[in-house]
């Protein structure tokens, strides 16, 4: 695979880029946009998460070589959220990709920190009127102080669409907070504020989109490296929790970002305004939504509700068996 894209293809590609925690679901997302030439992949950022930046940023490394996309810029960022303390994921094991073992990465990182990073490539965006998609599988430290430092490149995001948040779902780190909000709630406040379009995919949507026993061995049926990781690293993802999910498995969160990208007939969406709850311990990192205009103000969100699980996951398999046999 590269990242090379010739005539109509290159013109029709969407320029993106991805903030990431890998973490395994983010692992299987970043292989299913490097699989996409629907994608033109301006760079990955990576921010602490899943676990410490020091593994988010090893993993992330070792995926792109796994992909063979040793083209992909990946630069790193903040180790920490911005007022609180670290949170860790707890499903994706000690060092981020369950009890898989990539070899070490011979790529190296960009020496641009990943917030620098976003305010060049945002402005100069911005500039050539051409806005580029953020894709958020993470905490939204990064993005927040991207934002902060230079609230003019809005203009250089054409929309956000993140893997965030839970509304009729409960909580999957605390008692109402999805993950990637709960570890940054005042990052995620930020964004949320910031008057950029945003496409939601909260628990609600990814809870439906459940790498089952039976997906997994489809996965690693195709028989090429990568889907042999994919389908040892989802092994490890199984939550083993059937009071919850109704069956065995784990809820693949982040690659319904690309998937929604490249395929929004998957979906079904309402609009809404949302905020980040940034104060209250009991519930930190609670996202709270007016789908009924009770208040009076305007959308904010478009929030995803619902997915045909089954053509995600039939689309994800295509694309992963685009990858070379060993």
């Amino acid at each position: 695979m590269t990242s090379t894209h010739c005539g109509k293809e290159a013109e029709l590609a969407r320029p993106i880029i991805i903030d990431t925690d890998p973490g395994i679901d983010d692992a299987v997302a970043l292989l299913l946009a490097f699989a996409s030439p629907e994608f033109d992949i301006k760079g990955v950022t990576v921010v602490s998460g899943n676990v410490a930046l020091e593994h988010t940023v090893r993993n992330t490394l070792q995926v792109c070589e796994l992909a063979d996309r040793r083209d992909v810029p990946v630069y790193p960022g903040c180790t920490r959220p911005m007022l609180r303390d670290p949170v860790y994921g707890l499903f994706s094991g000690q060092g981020g990709l369950g009890k898989t073992e990539l070899p070490p990465p011979t790529m190296t990182v960009r020496e641009t920190h990943a917030v620098d990073y976003l305010v060049a490539a945002l402005t100069d965006a911005a500039r050539a009127g051409e806005p580029v998609t953020l894709c958020t599988l993470g905490p939204l430290t990064n993005v927040a102080l991207a934002l902060a430092h230079t609230p003019r490149i809005r203009d250089g995001i054409e929309s956000i669409v993140m893997m965030a948040g839970a509304f009729r779902e409960l909580g999957n780190r605390s008692i109402s907070a999805e993950f990637n909000i709960l570890v940054d709630p005042h990052a995620a406040h930020i964004v949320f504020e910031a008057g950029i379009p945003i496409v939601m995919l909260p628990l609600d949507v990814t809870h439906q989109a459940m790498a089952t026993p039976a997906r997994i061995d489809a996965i690693r049926a195709v028989g090429n490296p990568v889907t042999d990781v994919v389908a040892d690293i989802l092994t490890f993802w199984d939550r083993k929790d059937s009071k919850r999910f109704g069956g065995r498995g784990g809820p693949l969160h982040d690659p319904l970002v690309l998937d929604y990208l490249l395929a929004p007939e998957h979906y079904g969406s309402d609009e809404a305004r949302v905020w980040v709850e940034h104060s209250s311990e009991l519930l930190m990192g609670h996202t709270v939504a007016d789908f009924w205009g009770k208040t009076g103000e305007k959308p904010n969100a478009k929030v995803v509700l619902k997915v045909d699980a089954d053509a995600f996951f039939e689309l994800l398999g295509r694309r992963l068996a685009k990858y070379a046999r060993g």
